[in-house]
Order: C-alpha cells, then sequence, then structure tokens
C-alpha cells in the first residue's frame, strides 16, 4: 500500500478525468509503455523515427541532468500509461541555462488538459532544479517542435513559448549528377575507422563550439554514439590533413527506418568543418563524396539532412521537406 501512494504524483493542474492519475517513472518496465505512446502519435505529428525498447534503455543509461525518478511524469488513465513527460537542463556556452523538456501524448487524449498539466508539472520541476543556478545569468525553458506537431506547438504559444529559431529537414531527391568538388591541397579525404573514433569525435565537438544554442558535448556522448545502431564508421568521410582531424560527415543507413517507412534514405548527419580549413570549399568535397559513398551503399533514392546550412545544401541538391521551431520562454 505505501509503495502505491509513493508512485502518485500530485499535479496542481490535473484535469477532472475519471481514472486520471499521475505518478513516477517506474523504471525499465515503462519503456514498452513510453514507445507505444510515441508510436501511437507518430502519424497525427507526421513524425518519422524507429524506437526499440533496448535503444531507449541505452539512452536513459547516459542521461545528463536528468534524474529520471525525480525529473519525470508519467500520465494513467485506468491503469493505461496515455503521456509522459521528461525534462532535464544543460549550461550553453554562453552560461545561458535552458531548461529543457517534453510531454508525449496519445491523440485521443489530447484537447483535455493532459498536456497541458504535464508541461506545467515538468516546468515546476525545473524551477525547483534552476533554483540552485545562479540567478544572474540567462535562462529559459525550451522545447522543440516541427511544423507537422501542430498540438504542440499550439500548446506552447498559449503557455507563453515564443520561437527563437528554425531548422529544417533537407532531402535529396535522388543521388543522380553527384557534383564533381575538388578537394582542398594537402587534404585526403577517406571512410572511417572505430579506432579513430576519439580524434573524429573530439573534431567535431570543436567545431560545432560556433553553432547556435552550442553546450558542450559530454563525455557521455562519446560512449552513446557508439553503441547506436547509426554508428557506421566505414560510411562515413573524414578529411584528415596530416595527422589532424579537418573535417568530416558522419553517414548512416537506418535500416529498421527505411522498412518500416518502405523507402531507400541514407544521412548525411554531423557534417563539420573545423576553423583553419574553413571557406576551401571543404563541406562540398565532403558532401558530394558522402553521396557516392551512400550510392555505393546501395542507395539510389534519397539522402536525407537535418538543420543543414541552407546555402550550401540547396546547392548540393536538397530539398526543405520539413521545418523544425525551438521554443523558448524566460524562467524568471
Amino acid at each position: 500500500m505505501n509503495q502505491v501512494v509513493e508512485d502518485v504524483m500530485f499535479v496542481e493542474d490535473a484535469p477532472a478525468i475519471p481514472g486520471l492519475v499521475f505518478r513516477h517513472f517506474r523504471g525499465a518496465e515503462d519503456f514498452p509503455k513510453m514507445i507505444a505512446v510515441v508510436e501511437s502519435s507518430k502519424g497525427v505529428d507526421g513524425a518519422e523515427w524507429v524506437m526499440t525498447v533496448e535503444e531507449v534503455a541505452r539512452d536513459y543509461e547516459h542521461l545528463e541532468n536528468c534524474d529520471p525518478t525525480t525529473d519525470m511524469v508519467m500520465a494513467e488513465v485506468d491503469g493505461e500509461l496515455v503521456g509522459h513527460g521528461r525534462c532535464w537542463w544543460w549550461q550553453q556556452q554562453d552560461n545561458t541555462y535552458l531548461y529543457m523538456l517534453f510531454a508525449h501524448l496519445k491523440p485521443a487524449w489530447r484537447n483535455q488538459g493532459i498536456r497541458r498539466a504535464m508541461l506545467r508539472q515538468l516546468e515546476r520541476r525545473l524551477r525547483q532544479i534552476a533554483a540552485d543556478h545562479p540567478a544572474h545569468q540567462p535562462r529559459y525553458f525550451q522545447v522543440w517542435s516541427s511544423d507537422t506537431q501542430t498540438h504542440l506547438s499550439q500548446l506552447l504559444e498559449s503557455e507563453g513559448y515564443e520561437i527563437v529559431r528554425y531548422g529544417l529537414e533537407m532531402v535529396r531527391p535522388n543521388l543522380d549528377n553527384i557534383p564533381d568538388c575538388p578537394i582542398p591541397e594537402g587534404i585526403v579525404i577517406r571512410p572511417g575507422t572505430a579506432a579513430e573514433w576519439r580524434p573524429i569525435w573530439e573534431a567535431a565537438r570543436e567545431a560545432f563550439r560556433d553553432h547556435w544554442g552550442y553546450a558542450e558535448w559530454p563525455e557521455s556522448e562519446f560512449t552513446l554514439r557508439q553503441e547506436q545502431r547509426t554508428f557506421t564508421p566505414p560510411l562515413w568521410r573524414i578529411a584528415w590533413a596530416g595527422n589532424e582531424v579537418a573535417g568530416g560527415v558522419l553517414n548512416y543507413i537506418d535500416t529498421l527506418e527505411n522498412e518500416e517507412y518502405g523507402r531507400t534514405r541514407g544521412y548525411t548527419e554531423t557534417i563539420f568543418v573545423r576553423r583553419p580549413w574553413r571557406g576551401q570549399g571543404l563541406a562540398k568535397a565532403l558532401i558530394a563524396r558522402s553521396f557516392v559513398a551512400l550510392k555505393e551503399a546501395g542507395l539510389g533514392l534519397d539522402a536525407g539532412n537535418l538543420t543543414a546550412a541552407l546555402h550550401l545544401y540547396r546547392k548540393m541538391g536538397f530539398e526543405e521537406t520539413k521545418r523544425f521551431m525551438t521554443y523558448r520562454k524566460p524562467l524568471d
């Protein structure tokens, strides 16, 4: 009896729905239920991803600045998990504190106040966390959405969130007419290897420090990437200047995703060039050779890239397919 009482979470804004209970995260037994919530939402939200219980468990082993036992909210109706949310935080390179959260909810239970209640509960938890952080630094709640997640976007805007940044999903319709982009002098481009992951990761981490909203990649990210099904060094194209990594593209093919959506797609992801080698056409040379690598791996239909540098990728044949939004609201 005590276990049941301790499991229940009081949520101040809970709507009066018969059988609705908010509770804490119960560990691994919740992972299949959480995946079921996300799966039920993909069609309505225009989301395309594939998750397995093993992958969710691995991701939760590598969480940073988040304790699922205190930083999650689970919504059940008559014992069925209908929604779940989680919050965490990070500190940007410019000392801005960002308090992140998400709240997934099955479509059948939307527009009844459950998602709003989860959002506000997670905000309250983040305010508790923020009490230990410097109040004089900029501090914001932050949530990601997309132009296909209309329910979430409308909720965020009604709660005072504003869009501060757009990103794009871009797709090259085919791998025909791959441009011939010369390699800058003194550079050699070749596939990656697992043994070279440390210098490649460090070079990418350094390059991404110049990106908007950068927060230092934690060491756990180094290990997590190696355990993901999309970790495919032979598909990577890495630029070397002697013994230094000048840039790279960490290409991958997600076979489970391709099977689910009946397509043949590869991703040109984590595209980076370090400062000393920028402005020489290296990014274009890397992307062109990534197209060749994906084509040789058996792809013939499309290659995708998320949040690409717009001008460069349009020149390389990419077309916009989806828009992503970063929403923020001042915590103070």
